[in-house]
């Protein structure tokens, strides 16, 4: 398929599919890069929208780690891209997948997609740093005391467990589907059905998939997943 590799921002990109008026901006997770949405643009090209990729700090070409993969640094990518989109195409439309989609519900809830697709996405980030804590041994009291921990799964930062307190998900207006598997260890069931239930999302659950969608048999499920909610 057609791809065009763009710098927006200094940001590394790709518009995938022909040309179109109507286009979805693709918002990769955790140890994952831009050209990871070619499945998701083949698709997405059948139904008649281009797709924008584009690498989070610290994954794909951006290997300058001083610019750190964080909410502040992911809310302000992510604003660079929807920045560029809106001003250029009539119909805009976003998937995001895991830490990807923790970004988008906080930089874009004023934004005016047509829709939005969460795989594996995480809406409850306090629950999931606070497990974090309580698998690597780390106290709230020590992580205040010492700003940054490093733990064997990510860094704990006293800054990022403030932010996350003083910023729950409230709003999200945004007609919105999310795939999510039965076997996810960073999101319990409850708080995606409690999200779901909450912005009146389309929640399917495919019970033996683990959080990454990466075994054989979960490309069909998610092939099938986004051809019916593209």
């Amino acid at each position: 398929m057609k791809k065009e590799k763009l710098s927006i921002d200094g940001i590394p990109a790709i518009l995938w599919g022909k040309s179109s008026d109507k286009i979805s901006i693709h918002v990769h997770g955790k140890m994952s890069r831009k050209e990871y949405a070619e499945q998701f643009a083949e698709i997405a090209e059948n139904i008649g929208y281009q797709t924008l990729s584009f690498d989070l700090p610290e994954h794909g070409e951006r290997t300058d780690h001083t610019y750190r993969c964080d909410v502040w640094n992911g809310m302000h990518d992510l604003n660079v891209m929807a920045d560029y989109v809106f001003s250029r195409w009539n119909h805009v439309s976003l998937f995001a997948c895991s830490l990807g989609a923790y970004f988008a519900l906080n930089a874009y809830a004023d934004r005016l997609f047509e829709k939005c697709l969460f795989q594996s996405p995480i809406v409850d980030m306090k629950w999931l740093v606070e497990h974090m804590m309580l698998w690597a041994g780390v106290t709230v009291k020590q992580l205040e005391e010492e700003k940054e921990i490093y733990t064997e799964i990510d860094p704990l930062r006293w800054d990022y467990y403030q932010y996350i307190q003083a910023h729950p998900v409230t709003k999200w207006p945004i007609p919105t589907s999310i795939l999510y598997g039965g076997k996810d260890d960073l999101q319990p069931l409850e708080s995606l059905q409690s999200f779901a239930d909450k912005f009146q999302c389309r929640l399917t659950v495919s019970e033996k998939s683990e959080h990454p969608f990466m075994s054989p048999s979960d490309y069909s499920i998610v092939e099938r997943w986004l051809y019916e909610n593209i």
